[in-house]
């Protein structure tokens, strides 16, 4: 019963591996990227990376290469900027370029900010009932009044800051 379910399972393995292949136009196996050998990256902090820019070279860089064993005096000017560019993708100062990404980055923080401000305002108006009458001036003052009256903690509170006989706040 194991068996059979094992190679059940492994046969449909195969049938769908075997026909995502097909569909995908490939006639035998696919060959994967060969993630282990060095890889091109333009960085700063690296200034020769491990690998040129251009791989696979084109029969009029090839002429190029071996015109570089050469005097560099015989070359223009053109033929040393393409020479370079086989090397390298971008140059220093087009490295250190600004980019215009701090603007889209601002863009989304303000976006969301004010986003968020709109569900704040709408949460107000429609989820929050009216401000509770106890947070009116007028109840506020009635309820010191109350806790003078009482001598509410008269060592160090309120009563204590009180001047009962001029009838206003200590000084």
């Amino acid at each position: 019963m194991l068996a059979s379910r094992v190679f059940g399972l492994v046969g449909r393995r195969s049938i769908c591996t075997s026909l995502c292949l097909r569909a995908h136009g490939h006639a035998g196996i696919v060959k994967a990227e060969d993630y282990t050998l060095p890889a091109y990256v333009d960085r700063r902090d690296v200034p020769l990376p491990e690998v040129a820019f251009v791989r696979d070279l084109s029969a009029q860089q090839q002429a190029l290469k071996e015109k570089e064993k050469a005097s560099w005096s015989a070359l223009s000017v053109d033929e040393k900027v393409e020479l370079y560019r086989m090397k390298f993708n971008e140059s220093y100062a087009e490295m250190n370029k600004g980019t215009n990404e701090w603007k889209t980055i601002l863009g989304g923080v303000l976006f969301f900010l004010g986003l968020t401000g709109i569900i704040l305002i709408w949460q107000k108006h429609f989820m929050y009932g009216t401000i509770p009458h106890t947070f009116s001036e007028e109840w506020l003052s009635a309820q010191t009044k109350r806790m003078l009256d009482m001598r509410v903690n008269p060592v160090e509170g309120i009563s204590a800051q009180w001047d009962f006989d001029k009838n206003e706040w200590k000084k």
